[in-house]
């Protein structure tokens, strides 16, 4: 089955943001064909529910050359966060660091970014505890469970893992810390870090740079170092068919439906 791609060309962050969405929805497509169910599959975006398999689970469908968008959020959002021992409180804090309009902004950002810093030195600090950071990793990337799989489409395959084995996997092996300012006009401590084998694995950072994005926090996740690292921890693999490879955890759970036919 050839994927579907969609054209770059020359556009806005709004046209790419739009295109990037496009191809997640043909990615979610395809996987729910390769599963056997229909063009009318059931999702729920919102709750990162890309598709909903015929037992009931739910998959988180990522795909991208590089880069994959954990989430994009504003303060609102982050309400959901609170019960996790403050940090939902200090997210909030991080967007209130920056005045209620862009054009404020733009006026004054060095006042912003130092207000920013003790607050992201915060997150990264609670963040450092192993416990913290697998709630913060399940809630951001399946929703608190409410999403089972992470399920990958990597060359013209579907690699599909168990929620709970993946959040597991990062929180034992990410370090957290904050960045530097690596030149001069850099402010330090804008982000939080997380690394694996000393390289940069995912970054939780402001967004500031249009009034369309303004105060939010985006979590971004490189790639091609995610998969490194759960195809480095997870060897145990199964083929479900010619398009679907199980790992670890997933085997035991995926699938399960077959057995009902």
């Amino acid at each position: 089955m050839e994927k579907p791609r969609i054209r770059k060309s020359r556009a806005s962050s709004s046209d790419e943001a739009r295109r990037y969405r496009q191809q997640g929805h043909i990615d979610a497509l395809l996987f729910a064909l390769a599963i056997g169910l229909n063009e009318d599959y059931k999702n729920d975006a919102k709750a990162k529910k890309d598709v909903i398999d015929p037992s009931g689970d739910a998959h988180s469908v990522k795909s991208g050359e590089k880069k994959w968008q954990i989430f994009l959020y504003s303060e609102k959002r982050f309400e959901e966060f609170r019960v996790m021992n403050g940090m939902g409180q200090l997210l909030i804090e991080c967007i209130k660091s920056f005045p209620e309009t862009f054009e404020e902004y733009q006026k004054n950002k060095t006042e912003a970014k130092e207000k920013l810093r003790p607050h992201m030195v915060a997150l990264a600090e609670k963040l450092q505890d192993k416990q913290r950071l697998k709630a913060f990793m399940g809630k951001s990337m399946f929703n608190s469970g409410e999403v089972n799989y992470l399920t990958v489409y990597e060359k013209n395959k579907f690699h599909v893992f168990w929620g709970k084995e993946v959040e597991q996997i990062m929180a034992d092996n990410f370090e957290v810390a904050n960045s530097k300012a690596r030149s001069s006009g850099q402010f330090p401590e804008q982000k939080v870090i997380f690394r694996f084998e000393g390289t940069n694995l995912a970054e939780l950072e402001m967004r500031n740079d249009s009034p369309i994005h303004y105060r939010e926090m985006r979590f971004n996740m490189y790639k091609p170092k995610a998969m490194k690292l759960l195809f480095s921890k997870i060897t145990t693999t199964q083929n479900y068919n010619k398009k679907v490879i199980l790992y670890g955890e997933a085997i035991k759970h995926f699938g399960h439906w077959k057995k009902l036919d």
